[in-house]
């Protein structure tokens, strides 16, 4: 059954709960819900109570109750955390990340955090170039919106996508479309600074051997600015090894706990 919880603006985040174990929260990136841990939810159900959240705007997190912005999702993130008490372990992917890292700063709810290649432009790398993010906005079909996505912000190649088609997964992410465009705002804007400084709970950044040039350098900017963070590569990967070895993601959890 469903959990609920209500963020600082009313908005009302719903979660689902399983295993057995102390408290690990899932945080799902752009275009996914909660079921994007489908992959991995057994193996990690093993070892922790699961609490896999739906983000705003989707799921059962669709009533938003607000304007929304990057600050709001980091308050859904730790009203969660908050709700499942302290001591909470936080796994976060993609823009899921960028929400973790926010959400640390505003509670004490979390124990340790693994972040998988959260996103931001750096010099000479965009996450998407201007005209592309345009282009996304003026596309109206979700499953267009979802397919330009993949192709131009993740670089995924046609073969990849078109395997998702059809899937449980791609009928979430296609419910998800609509989240795509304000989400790609947030990240075009965001910047790693000193604020990050005072994440003071341990961090694990992990990162593809494969994945795209502006993740990786996004995550060496990340770990560069929170103390004491770690870095650790998942070899012959990109930003889908929740999807494509969940065996070694898996692994890169547990071996931080």
């Amino acid at each position: 059954m469903p959990n609920f919880v209500e963020s600082a603006d009313g908005t009302r985040i719903g979660y689902e709960t399983f295993g057995d174990g102390p408290p690990m929260l899932l945080v799902h990136g752009t275009s996914a819900t909660r079921i994007r841990w489908a992959p991995v939810c057994e193996k990690l159900g093993s070892r922790y109570t699961i609490h896999e959240m739906d983000r705003r705007g989707r799921g059962l997190s669709t009533a938003e109750a607000g304007a929304y912005g990057l600050e709001r999702e980091a308050e859904d993130v730790a009203a969660v955390a908050e709700a499942l008490g302290n001591d909470v372990y936080v796994v976060a992917h993609s823009y899921g990340a960028l929400c973790t890292m926010e959400a640390a700063l505003i509670t004490k709810a979390f124990r340790r955090i693994v972040l998988y290649e959260p996103p931001m432009p750096s010099p000479g790398l965009d996450v998407v170039p201007a005209e592309t993010l345009a282009q996304l906005k003026n596309i109206g079909a979700p499953e267009d919106i979802l397919e330009a996505f993949y192709r131009n912000a993740l670089q995924l190649p046609q073969a990849a996508v078109d395997a998702m088609r059809g899937t449980e997964i791609w009928k979430a992410r296609v419910s998800a479309a609509h989240t795509i465009t304000r989400e790609l705002d947030e990240v075009t804007a965001y910047r790693a600074g000193e604020r990050l400084g005072q994440i003071s709970v341990p961090v694990r950044m992990l990162v593809g051997t494969e994945t795209t040039a502006y993740l990786r350098a996004a995550t060496a900017a990340f770990a560069d600015q929170i103390p004491n963070a770690e870095v650790v590569a998942l070899q012959d990967q990109a930003h889908q090894a929740i999807d494509l070895d969940p065996d070694q993601f898996v692994q890169a959890v547990v071996d931080f706990d």
